[in-house]
């Protein structure tokens, strides 16, 4: 099973003074294993993500990206005619991170991030299927501070996806 999509990701909390943040656009795509009960569903998850932010100072924009590999299990509730929420925990992999001006590389965010995942879609058992999903961070991101921001951020992301069950 296929899954990808869009992600509008931001950094939730911390202190970054001056600077302000605003949603970075990126993606996401990996695959699904489902496990089905009557209306329950276990669905376990591998997906490559893009997220981060974009933080504006007084003379520019910049886009602060970090790449996870990340790995989702949720509990799904399937309603009569194909809808369905769900939520469960997640944990990101950090496998790679694109930062501006950062003379440390990779040392901007945390090689681990957890977050809790909420959504709702549609999906009628096999074929395509639509889902839209919200990730809030539960720990920092932030490997160490810095003179222009506080470390105690975290990710918080909205996925839209389109996914395709076998």
């Amino acid at each position: 099973m296929l899954k990808a999509g869009v992600n509008i990701a931001n950094f939730t909390g911390g202190d970054f003074g001056n600077i302000d943040k605003s949603p970075l656009t990126s993606f996401h795509a990996g695959g699904i294993l489902r496990w089905k009960f009557e209306h329950l569903i276990l669905q376990g998850e591998v997906l490559y993500s893009e997220q981060g932010a974009k933080l504006k100072d007084s003379t520019s924009e910049k886009d602060y990206k970090v790449s996870y590999i990340n790995i989702p299990i949720v509990l799904q509730y399937a309603f009569k005619g194909g809808f369905y929420v769900e939520a469960g925990p997640q944990v990101g992999f950090k496998v790679n991170e694109n930062v501006p001006d950062n003379a440390n590389s990779n040392k901007f965010a945390k090689s681990e991030d957890f977050s809790v995942a909420l959504g709702l879609g549609f999906n009628k058992g096999k074929g395509f299927g639509i889902g839209g999903r919200y990730t809030v961070g539960v720990t920092s991101v932030g490997e160490s501070n810095s003179a222009n921001y506080d470390a105690n951020f975290k990710n918080g992301v909205i996925q839209f996806s389109i996914m395709y069950i076998f």
